[in-house]
C-alpha cells in the first residue's frame, strides 16, 4: 500500500487535473453534453493507452539502447524541472481550431493530460517501486482527473479562475522539486558506479 501512494503522489503532480481545468474549459465551453461525455471517455481512454504502452515499450527501448536507469533519472528528472519552470512561469495558452471528432484524444487526451511529464514520472517509478504499483496509480489518477473533467464547471465556480491558477502553481513547484530529487538520485547511482569500478 505504501508503494502506491509513493507512485501516486508524483504522477498526481505530473497529471494535474485541476490545472488542466481552464483550458479544458476553453476547448469544451459550449459543446452539448453528449458531445462533453464522448471527448472525456476519449481522452481518459487514449491517456490510459499511451501511458501504459509507453510504460512497457520504453523499458524495452532503454535495454535495446543500453540506457540505465541512473541515465534515465537525470535525463528525466531534468526533463520534469524544465516542464515545471515552463508551465510555473508561463501566462496562458490559447487552443483554438481543434476537431471535435479526435479533441478528447489530441490534444486533451495527449499532450495536456498525458505529457511528457507523466511519461518520464511513470518510467522513473516503475524502476523505483515496480510496474504494478505504478499502473494502479496511473489508473487512479486518470480517474481523477476524468472527475474533474467531469465536474469542471462545478470546481471552477467554487475556487474561481484565480484559485485553480494558484493551485496549479503550486503543483508545479512541487514537480520542479520532484525533478530535481530525481537528478540527484541518479548522479548518486551514477557515482556509485563510477567507485565500484574503480580498482
Amino acid at each position: 500500500m505504501a508503494t502506491f501512494w509513493l507512485c501516486f503522489v508524483p504522477l498526481f503532480v505530473a497529471v494535474d487535473p485541476v490545472g488542466l481545468l481552464p483550458v479544458y474549459l476553453s476547448l469544451t465551453g459550449g459543446l452539448s453534453d453528449s458531445d462533453q461525455r464522448r471527448i472525456l471517455r476519449q481522452s481518459v481512454l487514449t491517456a490510459m493507452a499511451v501511458a501504459v504502452g509507453f510504460l512497457f515499450l520504453g523499458q524495452w527501448v532503454f535495454r535495446l539502447l543500453e540506457i540505465t536507469v541512473a541515465d534515465f533519472m537525470i535525463a528525466g528528472g531534468a526533463l520534469l524541472f524544465a516542464f515545471a519552470m515552463s508551465d510555473l512561469l508561463s501566462v496562458g495558452k490559447q487552443q483554438s481550431g481543434m476537431d471535435l471528432r479526435t479533441l478528447g484524444a489530441v490534444p486533451i487526451g495527449v499532450p495536456l493530460t498525458v505529457g511528457p511529464a507523466v511519461l518520464t514520472a511513470i518510467i522513473l517509478l516503475a524502476n523505483e517501486y515496480g510496474r504494478l504499483p505504478t499502473v494502479l496509480a496511473l489508473v487512479a489518477n486518470l480517474l481523477i482527473a476524468g472527475g474533474v473533467f467531469w465536474f469542471s464547471r462545478v470546481i471552477l465556480r467554487v475556487l474561481g479562475e484565480t484559485g485553480v491558477r494558484t493551485i496549479s502553481k503550486v503543483v508545479c513547484v512541487i514537480l520542479a522539486a520532484f525533478g530535481v530529487m530525481m537528478v540527484r538520485r541518479g548522479l548518486l547511482a551514477v557515482l556509485s558506479e563510477m567507485q565500484g569500478s574503480v580498482p
